[in-house]
């Protein structure tokens, strides 16, 4: 071992083994461990107690919160189920009462092409009915006017071809 020089003439040792000062570090650290149980150990103990309950009660916490999100998660996604169901019936249902009605529209608007086409041609064929009698009666004044004319002449075959053309002249008008 190296020797450490205080002066010229003195050498200390650099270890050393001395059994006082090995008994004195023996009583001191006991002392300290003493002190460390009487006065230390029990509060030092409860703090961790403490500590131990506190991390303890946050992690029942937690797991309860985390149990609650989860099932506040299934309700929602059972509402959010429910809801979409419920949007489907009532899109279905609206879809189904659009159809009937389109359906009621057309079959009332065929009702009412049908009775406007049967009033056209009941009116069609109240106007043929009257020009009928209308030119019936025109032809009856005509024959009577033609029969006046007749009583009236002698017919011969020149007078018969102008009584004609006359009769067709205003038949004409």
């Amino acid at each position: 071992m190296e020797n450490i020089s205080l002066s010229s003439n003195t050498y200390l040792p650099l270890f050393s083994i001395d059994p006082d000062t090995i008994f004195l570090t023996l009583i001191n650290t006991l002392l300290i461990v003493l002190a460390y149980f009487f006065f230390l150990h029990k509060p030092v103990s409860e703090m961790f107690e403490n500590r131990k309950e506190a991390v303890k009660v946050e992690l029942d916490e937690a797991t309860a919160a985390k149990d609650a999100a989860l099932a506040s998660e299934k309700e929602y996604k059972a509402l959010l189920a429910n809801s979409k169901a419920e949007a489907n019936k009532i899109i279905a249902s609206a879809t189904s009462k659009a159809r009937e009605w389109e359906e009621d529209i057309i079959a009332e608007a065929k009702q009412d092409a049908v009775a406007i086409r049967q009033k056209a041609d009941e009116e069609i064929e109240r106007e043929r009915k009257r020009a009928v009698n209308e030119i019936k009666n025109q032809i009856t004044e005509i024959v009577v006017m033609a029969a006046a004319a007749v009583a009236e002449k002698e017919i011969n075959a020149n007078d018969n071809a102008a009584l004609i053309d006359g009769f067709l002249v205003s038949v004409g008008e």
